[in-house]
């Protein structure tokens, strides 16, 4: 990927959001596996638990009351959930600005090689 046709930073949050959501879904897919549920019904069940607006909204909110992230970090979080989006059909609108900030920053670290983080991050998710 040429990181020099655009900055990270330029990068649209809904964009980045949009990447960090299917790297946040493949951390929590591997998760389980790994943790030996290897049946579809059960991986969909469990994965619900983390992958929700709802799930990603208090995960965030919890992140946030514990000075989690960097003031760089925060700044991406933030953008994402003042960006004027449309309103979900299935939760809240603050409760979808929070998980489109979560994932939106999971797709700025992404693209930014910072893979050590996003672990970091989806770790305090799990609970490891």
């Amino acid at each position: 990927m040429n990181q020099n046709y655009l900055q990270v930073k330029d990068i649209n949050v809904l964009a980045l959001a949009y990447i960090g959501d299917s790297i946040y879904e493949v951390f929590i897919r591997e998760y389980l596996l790994r943790q030996g549920i290897v049946k579809v019904n059960e991986l969909q069940k469990k994965a619900i638990l983390y992958v929700s607006a709802k799930k990603q909204s208090e995960y965030l909110t919890k992140m946030i009351d514990g000075d989690f992230f960097t003031e760089e970090e925060f700044q991406v979080i933030k953008r994402a959930r003042n960006h004027k989006s449309h309103a979900s059909k299935t939760t809240d609108i603050r409760t979808y600005k929070n998980s489109t900030g979560l994932e939106a920053l999971i797709g700025y670290l992404y693209l930014n090689g910072e893979k050590g983080r996003i672990e970091q991050i989806m770790n305090f998710i799990v609970g490891e």
